[in-house]
């Protein structure tokens, strides 16, 4: 489950590359406010990531975060598209949550045989 994980994690990322970087015409629309398709987006991207790569949390955050910084910026190179601060803050907010979501999934097998132990 984790390989398919990791799997569709680099997939999402290579996806997210694409629709940031091209032309605004060739962006896809799911008739959403724009702002809830990039939380989604980078919530699902950090999930993937956080639950593929669950003994690795704070590296899946920072490449989570620096992904979305770097595709804020590369929309600078296109002239159809914007890089903005309030948009990367929407993508870093998405990340962290689907990290926190992943990494605790990833997490209850063991917590639930700890507190088997227990009983």
């Amino acid at each position: 489950m984790h390989r398919i994980a990791r799997l569709l994690g680099w997939l999402a990322l290579a996806t997210l590359v694409f629709v940031t970087v091209v032309p605004i015409g060739l962006r896809p629309v799911s008739g959403a406010p724009v702002s809830l398709e990039r939380l989604g987006a980078f919530a699902v991207l950090g999930f993937l990531f956080a639950f593929g790569y669950s003994k690795r949390p704070v590296r899946v955050l920072a490449l989570v975060i620096i992904a979305a910084a770097g595709l804020e910026a590369f929309q600078l190179l296109e002239a159809t598209r914007h890089g903005r601060m309030a948009d990367f803050l929407v993508k870093a907010a998405g990340g962290g949550i689907g990290v926190a979501i992943g990494s605790g999934l990833a997490a209850l097998p063991a917590l639930r045989r700890g507190v088997e132990a227990e009983v």
